[in-house]
């Protein structure tokens, strides 16, 4: 057998493809975009980029009853959109095997929020399996077409961004072929009336107690030998974690959280003095643990926010139990004490927060924007970074769509800020969840202006094709969705093309489109640079003729530094272009009023 050096979501690429799915859709979000870029390059396998989760759900979930293996991908908030068909489709339940890959994000690497998911396999009453490594992701991805197709049944897969993005070895298996099911007309199973849900409801419990026998008869969750002094139950990263913390302990591994092993939690339990549990966020496994009767704890000494490490289980497990101590990974606690070391003495360390890149055509919408006072709701993207200082370009930003939504919001509850506030989102996310905004907008009599910074692709999560870029996500041509023709459909009369770049054309759409009684279209269009490179020679501050007024430094580009050298001595650093980092968009030339700036001369 061929072995590789995975990563998480390279590994669930693989699974589907050895388990034979057909049908892949889903809308890129960090942590889990990779999944889909990868199985795309599979045979056999149609994948594809929806508009949105919602769409690439149901687009799964007609596959899936037409006969077909399905997988679908998502991110944490990812699955807030598409919650509506889940919770449906929990009744009707599959015909080909359906598994949908939801990756959380613990710490917010790449998110606005925390949540913890694994709340939506209970609340939906849909089985979910978490792996704790690639090889696992691989091999339980394969397993869950089979639970699918045998307990009639969506199927969660839960990955976290640890396990999504770190590497580990897979043995590398061969496709199976397994084909499409028959399609049968099925009133009573797919046509969700009420009638029919009620009895689809009475099937849906049984299912789940079927999927709990299921769960503790079968291979899913190992129980690791240990001393009998500390028991710790766990799964994903936090058993990783856990396992390398303590490996003289004794360890429950679940692989299917949901429904739990209860008869298997039990055993384990009345076989070790000390019982913990070990989770990230949401003490989701406690409570229910806790519901059977046992003792155990949790999240009264491991934290309910953030991220798990072997330092956080090892510190919260010997507060509360110092027995443990003698059970740890021997030097742990050496190592811990000079980590914390470390910590201190690198506690006054600036931070580096993410930043657009040099010559982003959205700065220089921001830096108008922030010249101008308006009032700006922001959305989900690589424009989101604009609310850093020194542009602190953003007043309100939610989730996805919101940018629009928000102020048509502001502009009813007040008619003054219809002058003052726009909405700002992306191409993608316009797509996403912006356009049924911009309906409300018009068809409730909004005078609101709406802005869309139209990059010309999907850039946050790592340049994904949309509707709008002319490509699919197998790379070929596809219609681009016409921005300015969907706006005249959707009733909007002003509707503006400017180039970021020319920042007084800018402006002027910016005051002209407040000015107006009715709503209003503002697109932003340039490529990002890391799609279509923008190259010209680089600017240079000549220090001599700079006032350091500052105009320069705020509009926060990161080839600009407040690290020159005074003119004479003790006076202030004057700000330096570097010219290694600097792609000649001139927003600086055209910030500057002492025509200290200039370019250097090609050639």
């Amino acid at each position: 057998m061929t072995k590789k050096l995975m990563s998480g979501n390279e590994a669930l690429a693989r699974g589907a493809f050895e388990a034979g799915v057909t049908v892949a859709a889903g809308y890129p979000g960090t942590p889990s975009t990779e999944i889909l870029e990868e199985l795309v390059k599979s045979e056999g396998v149609y994948a594809e980029w929806a508009p949105n989760e919602k769409v690439a759900f149901e687009v799964g979930i007609g596959a899936s009853i037409a006969g077909a293996r399905v997988l679908v991908t998502l991110k944490q908030v990812g699955l807030n959109v598409a919650a509506d068909p889940l919770f449906t489709f929990s009744y009707t339940g599959v015909n080909g095997g359906f598994v949908f890959i939801n990756a959380d994000d613990p710490q917010l690497h790449s998110s606005q929020n925390e949540q913890d998911n694994r709340h939506y396999a209970r609340a939906a009453k849909i089985p979910m399996l978490e792996p704790a490594d690639s090889a696992e992701a691989k091999a339980m991805l394969i397993k869950a077409y089979g639970i699918s197709e045998e307990f009639d049944t969506p199927v969660m897969l839960r990955t976290t961004t640890r396990i999504s993005h770190s590497k580990s070895i897979v043995e590398l298996g061969e496709r199976s072929e397994v084909g499409n099911k028959p399609y049968e007309k099925r009133f009573d199973k797919f046509v969700m009336l009420p009638g029919n849900a009620f009895k689809r409801h009475i099937f849906v419990e049984e299912r789940l107690r079927r999927l709990a026998e299921f769960n503790d008869a079968g291979d899913l969750n190992p129980i690791i030998s240990g001393s009998p002094k500390l028991g710790i139950i766990a799964a994903g990263a936090a058993y990783e974690y856990a396992r390398e913390a303590f490996p003289a302990a004794s360890h429950l591994k679940l692989g299917m959280t949901y429904p739990l092993p209860a008869e298997t939690i039990r055993a384990f339990a009345a076989g070790v003095e000390r019982l913990f549990v070990v989770e990230e966020l949401d003490p989701f496994l406690e409570d229910q643990i806790k519901a059977m009767g046992i003792e155990v704890t949790g999240k009264a000494c491991l934290p309910l926010i953030g991220e798990l490490n072997p330092d956080i289980v090892f510190k919260g497990i010997t507060g509360a139990y110092d027995e443990a101590k003698d059970l740890a990974r021997p030097g742990l606690a050496e190592e811990l004490a000079e980590s914390d070391r470390l910590q201190t003495d690198f506690a006054d360390a600036p931070m580096r927060p993410p930043i657009m890149c040099p010559g982003c055509p959205h700065r220089a919408v921001y830096s108008v924007l922030k010249r101008l006072k308006v009032i700006v709701n922001g959305d989900i993207g690589c424009y989101t970074l604009g609310a850093l200082p020194p542009l602190s370009g953003l007043d309100t930003q939610l989730c996805m769509g919101t940018g629009v939504s928000v102020v048509h919001g502001f502009g009813l509850a007040d008619p003054d800020f219809r002058k003052r506030a726009v909405g700002v989102i992306g191409d993608s996310t316009f797509i996403h969840s912006g356009i049924t905004g911009l309906i409300d907008i018009v068809y409730n009599g909004g005078q609101n202006t709406v802005i869309i910074l139209d990059n010309r692709i999907t850039a946050m999560t790592g340049r994904q094709q949309n509707p709008a870029t002319g490509r699919t996500l197998r790379g070929t041509p596809a219609p681009e969705l016409d921005f300015e023709q969907l706006a005249a459909a959707i009733g909007v009369k002003s509707v503006r093309v400017v180039d970021p770049y020319e920042t007084e054309e800018v402006e002027r759409a910016v005051k002209e489109e407040l000015a107006k009684d009715e709503a209003s279209l503002i697109i932003a269009r340039r490529p990002c640079l890391l799609v279509e490179r923008f190259t010209a020679p680089p600017f240079a501050v000549d220090p001599v003729t700079c006032k350091d007024c500052g105009a320069c430094s705020n509009i926060g580009c990161p080839a600009i530094a407040k690290s020159g050298a005074p003119i004479k001595p003790g006076g202030p650093a004057k700000p330096v272009i570097d010219p290694a980092v600097c792609v000649g968009c001139a927003l600086c030339f055209k910030a500057c009023k002492f025509d200290a700036i200039s370019q250097a001369k090609e050639g």
